[in-house]
């Protein structure tokens, strides 16, 4: 054979040879199948070889600790995974549960215990939760105690979410928006959060917002049924009727089995107008028998039934509610109007809430104002009804919402107060009235507040100053003021003239004198409100615009003077200004 016929026999016999390549990944592969046969000797030995080739891969030096740790070699164990973690990997958390099972067969409980709660508390994935329940439970028989444990870092988010929803049913909206907003942060994929924080958008009347939240929801998981149901409602009161009809063909089809989805789709079936399906399914509800203890389900039933002309059926569901609940007042004020519903006179009730209708609930607190706070602060429909009604409700009803809050005076109030001052769909009168019940009510702060297409900032209050009750008498004499001196004084001056009204009333406060005459104790607030900013003025410009005597806007002015010392101030302000101009 010539040279290159011998060549060409070795070219043709090159491609029948395999490569032999030792890397991690053979060793590796090798360790594993020594693994499946029980081999773990060997194992242990190709687990150290793939070690060798990738010393900074914590996941074969873990592999090997888990070796040694089924041989029974728990020192030598422990030392790899002590070296994972203090050389390689510090953020591989896992070392420290199985340090913690390796401690536990040592019998050094203690020890065992220190590693668990590291893990816990640091392990953001908890692969090993299970496990580690058991282990605490172990931890808790041979120690005696249970285990002190600050937090379980994998299961921060559903502890925190557990806690939005309790705020959310306790009307704390703003106080759940910023925690379900903190955990949709760290975790995007949470859809129940993401759905709850939507829930707490509308009840905050802040529809944009939460409209887009569910939308999110829905992008992720297009058939949430929470989801759904949420923006049929949204769609509902931000009056998007395409939107909304194309949705309601979706949910008349729907027929959920769980409980908890069947009376969420009833209720906002019931909501948009759907009577006849949302009875149906309430129906379901009360023949399962699950939740038939429920009154507020009667209550539903008996709404939905009201609306489709089944009198007879809303009656025997409303005396139902007021068996299981006789100390409500819901049932039996529906039980009394049953008779004008059956003969037209009045309406169904329109509205899925188990409280009184929003106007009945006014007519009773203007009788008892003392009532307001507790209802507010302890019913979270009542509540999420005031925030809705806030934004959504007319003139008069803003007003006498604003004024109720007033008596709550918590910190979800103030931030509703203080969103609403900033809104530039608000009326500039009812911002006023919302200013004055901030300051009424001991918030002293700067004021951001947008007036006129003007955002202007509002001075801090310098006297400290706290009602404990605002009255209608006080309310009718500020807007007076308010509506005389519009046009010739600015927003600042104004803010002001409801300062000084504010002050008097804390100093007098409680021999406030009655306000017979509102519009002359009106006048005499516009008084000292011009000569505070040094504009002229005397009693006889202000008797013609607020058909009041002079004597009687004279006489008022001079006791909120003694009250507040104005013409001290004044004069005081005068000799230093004169002062400041001789230097």
């Amino acid at each position: 054979m010539n040279q290159r016929k011998r060549k060409q026999a070795v070219n043709n016999k090159r491609p029948k040879v395999i490569p032999f390549s030792l890397d991690a990944t053979f060793f590796f592969e090798r360790a594993v199948q020594s693994l499946d046969r029980f081999h773990y000797d060997k194992a242990l030995k190709y687990f150290r070889r793939a070690v060798e080739y990738e010393p900074d891969n914590p996941v074969n030096h873990c592999n090997m600790a888990g070796i040694l740790s089924e041989l029974g070699r728990y020192e030598e164990s422990n030392d790899i995974l002590r070296s994972v973690l203090d050389r390689i990997d510090p953020a591989m958390t896992e070392c420290y549960y199985y340090l913690a099972n390796n401690y536990a067969n040592m019998e050094l409980y203690e020890a065992a215990e220190d590693a668990l709660v590291r893990y816990l508390e640091t392990d953001p994935e908890g692969q090993f939760l299970e496990e580690a329940d058991e282990l605490l439970d172990l931890l808790h028989y041979e120690l005696n105690r249970p285990t002190k444990l600050a937090t379980i870092k994998s299961r921060e988010n559903v502890y925190k979410h557990d806690r939005a929803r309790e705020l959310l049913e306790a009307g704390r909206f703003a106080e759940a928006v910023r925690i379900l907003e903190e955990i949709i942060e760290r975790q995007p994929d949470f859809l129940a959060a993401r759905n709850n924080l939507g829930l707490a958008y509308y009840y905050m009347g802040l529809f944009d917002k939460s409209i887009q939240t569910i939308s999110e929801v829905l992008d992720a998981e297009p058939g949430n049924l929470h989801a759904l149901c949420n923006l049929a409602i949204f769609y509902q009161h931000s009056n998007q009727g395409p939107q909304l009809g194309g949705l309601l063909e979706v949910l008349r089809k729907t027929v959920p089995f769980h409980p908890e989805h069947v009376f969420k789709l009833a209720t906002t079936l019931g909501i948009v107008g759907e009577h006849r399906e949302a009875y149906r399914h309430f129906r379901r509800l009360l023949r399962s028998g699950e939740l038939a203890g429920e009154p507020s389900l009667h209550h539903f039933a008996a709404v939905a039934a009201a609306n489709i002309g089944r009198f007879d059926d809303a009656e025997k569901y409303w005396l139902q509610a007021q068996r299981l609940d006789p100390q409500s007042e819901v049932p039996p004020f529906y039980l009394k109007k049953l008779g004008d519903m059956k003969s037209g006179k009045a309406a169904p009730p329109t509205h899925y809430h188990y409280h009184l209708p929003f106007d009945e609930q006014f007519r009773k607190w203007e009788q008892s104002p003392e009532l307001v706070p507790g209802a507010l602060k302890q019913d979270p429909l009542i509540r999420s009804s005031f925030f809705w009604a806030l934004r959504h409700g007319d003139r008069r009803t803003k007003v006498q919402v604003i004024q109720a809050l007033g008596l709550v005076a918590d910190e979800e109030v103030i931030d509703a107060l203080k969103a609403f001052l900033v809104d530039p769909e608000e009326e500039d009168e009812l911002k006023r009235v919302a200013v004055l019940v901030l300051r009424s009510i001991g918030v002293h702060d700067a004021l951001t507040v947008s007036f006129g297409g003007r955002t202007l900032t509002l001075e801090p209050r310098r006297k400290t100053a706290r009602l404990p009750i605002w009255d209608s008498a006080w309310q009718t004499v500020l807007e007076i003021a308010m509506e005389r001196m519009a046009g010739r004084y600015d927003v600042v001056q104004q803010h002001d003239m409801m300062t000084l009204w504010v002050d008097y009333l804390s100093r007098v406060y409680p021999q406030v004198p009655k306000l017979h005459n509102a519009a002359g104790w009106a006048a005499a607030l516009e008084y000292w409100t011009a000569k505070m900013h040094r504009q002229t003025i005397t009693y006889a410009d202000l008797v013609n615009r607020y058909e009041a005597s002079q004597a009687s806007i004279s006489r008022y002015a001079n006791r909120i003077d003694e009250a507040c010392g104005i013409r001290e101030k004044l004069k005081l302000s005068m000799a230093l200004s004169t002062f400041k101009e001789q230097s």
